[in-house]
């Protein structure tokens, strides 16, 4: 299918910022996310699926497109990136502090529980 190269631009770019796109299956209607017909997204992420660059995964209507190594590698000499930037599927987050143990237990000491007193 014959698309503007500045439209197909826009969904590269997309792609490979996030790492993973969704396309309703509605070829009458604007992409939500990508400001482009989303006949335009489905066409163009299907020539990309055939090629090896993305997998797809289809479910109730809508298609979602995830971006395997190959794709980084081809999106990355297409849209001339350099090797720092990744998508945002690739970045790792450090882990969230966890609470200490002693949060919860009581100022006396103990193990937190309440102990009957013997006489």
């Amino acid at each position: 299918m014959l698309m503007p190269k500045d439209e197909r631009k826009k969904i590269h770019q997309y792609l490979f910022q996030e790492g993973v796109l969704v396309a309703k299956k509605d070829f009458e209607i604007q992409h939500d996310e990508i400001d482009t017909k989303n006949l335009y997204v489905i066409k163009a992420m299907q020539s990309l699926t055939s090629k090896g660059y993305v997998k797809t995964q289809f479910s109730w209507q809508y298609y979602y497109y995830t971006l395997t190594d190959e794709g980084l590698e081809y999106l990355r000499e297409y849209l001339a990136v350099p090797e720092g930037i990744v998508p945002k599927t690739l970045i790792v987050e450090a882990p969230a502090e966890r609470p200490t143990r002693n949060a919860g237990r009581s100022r006396q000491g103990g193990d937190g529980y309440r102990r009957r007193e013997r006489d």
